[in-house]
């Protein structure tokens, strides 16, 4: 009986011991206590704005919780130093050209730092290196952005509210577009010969298709003249002998007619002394009065009984050659 007391306070104390021995594992899995034994190297970063980062948030690399922030110094004139704790085993995968950024944990989470990039040319970052940091937009940036949105948004609506506006009331271009139905026929109009005017010029389009065929089909002219150089150069020579004549003719008329301008040449005397023409005529009609009479005369010695054996005798000696000819041809 008298163990009973004892028995019941060991009792207690066991129960008590189990319940401190699970309260300190909760408290080490829910307050992440653990790291503090894992090994750990720190490095630095040096932010102009930590926009609410504290000591203890968590660092990221590669999705991978890889430390703490140790904690955040005023540095220099208006920098922020954030000193973090990183577990060793990342050491060798962070390399020293790699960056940081402040970023939150879910949409409305706590802030977390978030280490990323770097280059296998560099090796791996060491005790009290420090790494660049790149700037990024925080909810207040984010807030301000919406803002001048808004206002290019109503800035935007107010002149579509004054365009429309002036369209209904019938002004500018489009408004009397809108509004005037003769101009609307009128452009209508001019819409209809446009096309007629594009119809046409598809039918020329043909047309010289058509030529540029016929061009190409052999034996025609206009292919002979683009393909046969013996008769382009035959042409070439046509044309400058024409050239030539029509050179030649044009010296001759300018001589014709300088030289009936001057009335001392005999063509100037013919054209403009009226005596001189006149003589002229008479002299032909004599010339063709004497013709006549001497081929009566003609006429007549050849009937004269003196001279007749002479011309039978000469008409037979021209008619025997064209005889032999004709026995000849047969």
């Amino acid at each position: 009986m008298n163990d009973s007391p004892n028995k019941h306070a060991v009792i207690v104390g066991l129960f008590i011991f189990i319940g401190l021995s699970f309260l300190l594992a909760g408290i080490l899995i829910v307050g992440n206590l653990r790291e503090t034994f894992n090994r750990k190297m720190e490095i630095v970063s040096f932010f102009d704005d930590v926009n609410g980062l504290q000591p203890g948030n968590n660092v990221w690399f590669s999705g991978l919780k890889i430390g703490t922030v140790k904690s955040l110094d005023f540095f220099g004139k208006s920098q922020v130093e954030v000193s973090l704790n990183i577990q060793s085993k990342a050491q060798k995968y962070i390399r020293k050209n790699a960056k940081v950024k402040i970023s939150n944990d879910g949409l409305i989470g706590n802030k977390i730092l978030v280490i990323y990039g770097g280059t296998e040319e560099f090796p791996g970052v060491g005790v009290g290196d420090t790494l660049t940091v790149e700037k990024t937009f925080s909810s207040e940036d984010m807030v301000n952005t919406f803002q001048e949105n808004n206002k290019n948004l109503l800035a935007i609506t107010a002149n579509v509210k004054t365009i429309t506006s002036k369209l209904a009331g019938g002004e500018g271009t489009i408004g009397k577009l809108l509004k005037d139905s003769s101009l609307y026929q009128s452009i209508s109009i001019a819409s209809k010969s446009l096309e007629g005017a594009s119809l046409k010029a598809n039918e020329l389009m043909g047309s010289l298709a058509a030529y540029g065929s016929g061009l190409n089909k052999k034996g025609t002219l206009a292919n002979e003249l683009t393909t046969d150089t013996i008769l382009f150069k035959s042409l070439k020579a046509s044309v400058l002998t024409l050239h030539q004549i029509t050179d030649t003719a044009s010296a001759f008329i300018s001589t014709l007619k300088l030289a009936g301008s001057n009335p001392k040449t005999a063509l100037g005397v013919l054209l403009y002394n009226e005596e001189a023409g006149t003589q002229l005529k008479e002299t032909m009609k004599n010339a063709k009065s004497s013709s006549i009479k001497l081929d009566d005369d003609l006429e007549a010695v050849q009937h004269n009984f003196l001279l007749r054996n002479f011309f039978r005798k000469k008409a037979k000696y021209v008619k025997e050659p064209r005889n032999q000819v004709r026995e000849a041809l047969k």
